[in-house]
């Protein structure tokens, strides 16, 4: 098993390290005694050490010094902050798994002064163990140390390794932020219902399970998505007077300029991180 025997420090135990945590431990990956977590706030790691009975610690150095695998978890403007601290003090077999937002992978190079690093995108239903991660990671990852980002990303669904690392701006765009472009279409969907005379309860419901089944029922079919639509869509029927008003709105630009607009704020989030190394060091 690539985990076996590995020890893995979360530097920082927001909600994506809890969740990346429970899906570790719930598939039985490691046990809680190989798992090290840190963060700044004192009720916050008694939380995560009484709900998993991991070791919380307030010294990321300490955290990431007894681990093979060290997983970067921390907010983007907490990273400068992170980088000064394990500076110089990560052995060169240790891998570091980054799933920071737009940190690029030579910011965390140059920062950490190491080489072995993945970075991934994760996404939020990886907290229900449904997530999709994209990842990329730096020529001195070798074979076994992908097999382990493989097997702690699994954890959280599914993953996809990709070709280039800007290929990981674009899963960010895509569905790093895509639960939120969802989420804002059920909201819509209910505020609809609710105007037509459902109760906020039963709209919520219709459209929960509308929104489910009709994900399930497209990755069972492997048809194309225009393809699903066409059948749903009776000549001068409602989905054709639906889509209509959509197509007249500009839904499919708007959406567009939405996917754009995140993956242009990914690449600032870089260029900043990269800003805030260069000073640093000045």
């Amino acid at each position: 098993m690539s985990l076996q025997g590995k020890r893995l420090a979360f530097i920082g135990g927001g909600t994506m390290a809890e969740a990346m945590i429970r899906g570790l431990l719930d598939k039985h990956l490691v046990p809680p005694s190989h798992v090290f977590v840190t963060g700044p706030r004192r009720e916050r790691r008694a939380e995560l050490t009484k709900q998993f009975g991991v070791k919380a610690l307030v010294s990321n150095a300490e955290a990431a010094q007894s681990a093979h695998i060290v997983v970067l978890s921390v907010k983007p403007q907490v990273l400068p902050t992170v980088l000064r601290e394990l500076r110089g003090k990560l052995r060169a077999d240790q891998l570091v798994l980054s799933i920071i937002a737009g940190a690029p992978l030579g910011v965390l190079r140059e920062g950490l002064d190491h080489a072995t690093i993945v970075r991934a995108m994760p996404n939020t239903p990886a907290q229900i163990g449904m997530g999709i991660t994209a990842w990329c990671a730096t020529a001195s990852v070798d074979r076994d140390h992908r097999d382990r980002a493989k097997a702690i990303l699994g954890a959280l669904g599914e993953e996809i390794e990709v070709e280039e690392e800007g290929m990981v701006d674009m899963a960010t765009a895509l569905s790093g932020t895509g639960p939120t472009y969802v989420f804002l279409l059920m909201e819509a969907l209910v505020d609809a219902g609710v105007h037509l005379g459902f109760s906020r309860r039963v709209a919520e419901e219709l459209v929960l399970r509308t929104v489910e089944g009709s994900a399930a029922f497209a990755r069972r079919s492997g048809r194309h998505l225009a393809e699903l639509r066409n059948m749903v869509t009776s000549p001068g029927g409602t989905s054709a007077a639906a889509i209509y008003e959509l197509e007249k709105g500009t839904l499919r630009t708007v959406l567009s300029r939405a996917v754009y607009a995140a993956f242009v704020r990914t690449r600032e989030l870089g260029a900043e991180a990269q800003q805030k190394l260069q000073r640093a060091k000045q």
